[in-house]
């Protein structure tokens, strides 16, 4: 029986750890120095400013700081949308490397847009990051997903989470304006991105490509092989050929598949369906709005600014040790229960917390709010963060997993955008009960992900693919 060994580990570091690196950094990085930017927006790179009024309260201002963050998750859509193009005629590997030129470009153009006083820069270079980290969530899982042994396939899939948690985490303590989040720090901050993407381009040529990839997509039976020799190091790898052999031969049947003949296939549309649903419910499920604004909705219950602050940090650091905890969860209790435990229990923290910010005139109520947020997001890291970006590639097969791992990331960032742009205005309009949009959608999720989807620990892709045949 495969397990983790040496290589195996050093082939995950190297693509998912520097990878994952910029999704997670980048989607945090200028939060924290939201207030020293927007000042010299207003100040230096803006003309027609209203310099008599706060930088924050400057139209103006607001709507360049809106375009600079919204356009990374509208990168993140144009990276899902080209990660099967990529992937086929790259590799996994390969377009991982290639991925890197973006980051380059990216920490150049937004180190650099200081220096030079302009926005524009700023916003290109959030746009590159965000084609980079949708590209990267797409060939991450599936590089993941094509070296893992099935027997820990969901634990190694679970990484690329547990990463972004940790970089979000990183990027929140880096922004603070004791450490980088100055008036001269932040372009530091912005240009730091760079470093992983040389980390990766001096450990991954080191590793090999996919090993299906090699076979099934190229033809190349001993490279293949040698490949998965790299990656088991001891153990033999006849049972693992002889199952690629056997997806091979049925590929030959079925030609690779198109975005267009995914939605078509009756046999693909199930699949697809679970997949796109699942990566909505992880990003619908309200904890975008939790890790962006819980800062303020401390604040709204009467805590100090620097105790939520602090009660910020310590539920990024919880995201991170839950992730961590779910590695070895999905394995025991499978994908399907923990989605059902983490949307459950998301669900009933939703209205705790819309009862308790209702009643924010007693003290008690404060310390509350941050047991119920600090339980919401341990509840999400247990299974809805972690386990949707890996359930995609395990319900396809070769042919039809670069198409479908496209689909299901672009929408993945495009419900990321649209909960980004909505909350604070729906917010605004209602209040405390916004929470009550998130406990309607959870529940529905919860009924869906019951009847819906299918548990895959342990499975191959033919035992997935015969469950679906039985449901038609």
């Amino acid at each position: 029986m495969a397990k983790m060994n040496p290589r195996l580990a050093f082939a995950i570091i190297s693509s998912t750890c520097w990878s994952a690196f910029q999704h997670g950094y980048n989607t945090g990085v200028i939060n924290a120095p939201q207030a020293v930017m927007s000042e010299w927006l207003q100040k230096e790179a803006l003309s027609g400013t209203n310099t008599s009024v706060s930088a924050m309260v400057d139209p103006k201002v607001t709507s360049v700081w809106s375009v600079a963050v919204s356009i990374y998750c509208a990168g993140g859509m144009i990276g899902g949308v080209i990660t099967g193009i990529i992937a086929d005629r790259f590799g996994r590997k390969g377009g991982l490397l290639l991925n890197n030129v973006l980051v380059f470009l990216a920490a150049a153009l937004q180190g650099a847009s200081k220096v030079v006083k302009s926005a524009e820069m700023l916003i290109l270079g959030r746009l590159l990051i965000g084609v980079n980290s949708g590209l990267n969530a797409g060939l991450v899982p599936l590089y993941l997903s094509e070296i893992s042994p099935v027997s820990i396939r969901g634990s190694i899939g679970t990484v690329y989470q547990l990463v972004i948690t940790v970089t979000i985490l990183l990027s929140q303590l880096l922004g603070l304006s004791s450490v980088l989040g100055t008036e001269d720090g932040w372009p530091w901050l912005l240009a730091l991105t760079a470093a992983p993407a040389v980390l990766q381009c001096l450990t991954l040529p080191l590793c090999p490509e996919s090993p299906k990839y090699l076979l099934l997509n190229q033809g190349r039976e001993l490279h293949a092989q040698r490949a998965l020799n790299w990656l088991r190091g001891d153990v033999a790898v006849h049972g693992e050929m002889e199952e690629m052999h056997q997806e091979a031969e049925k590929n030959k049947i079925s030609k690779k598949v198109t975005l267009r003949e995914l939605f078509r296939n009756r046999n693909l549309r199930l699949p697809l369906f679970i997949s796109t649903v699942v990566m909505i419910a992880q990003q619908l499920s309200g904890i975008n709005a939790i890790i962006y604004f819980s800062t303020d909705i401390f604040e709204k219950t009467h805590l100090g600014s620097d105790a939520a602050q602090y009660a910020t940090l310590g539920i990024g650091a919880m995201n991170v040790v839950m992730t961590i905890a779910s590695l070895v969860l999905v394995e025991v209790a499978g994908r399907k229960t923990l989605l059902l435990a983490g949307f459950s229990g998301m669900f009933i923290c939703t209205v705790g917390i819309t009862v308790a910010t209702s009643y924010t005139q007693h003290v008690w109520v404060s310390y509350l709010c941050i047991a119920l947020v600090v339980l919401f997001v341990t509840m999400f890291a247990i299974g809805p963060g972690s386990i949707p970006w890996f359930l995609v590639t395990e319900l396809f097969n070769q042919s039809s997993r670069p198409a479908a791992s496209s689909v299901a990331v672009t929408v993945n960032w495009t419900a990321n955008f649209i909960v980004g742009l909505s909350f604070l205005p729906l917010s605004l309009a209602l209040g405390n009960n916004v929470f009550v949009i998130f406990a309607v959608l959870q529940f529905l999720f919860i009924i869906f992900i019951y009847t819906k989807v299918p548990e895959t620990k342990n499975k191959t892709v033919d035992e997935i693919t015969a469950m679906f045949r039985q449901r038609m």
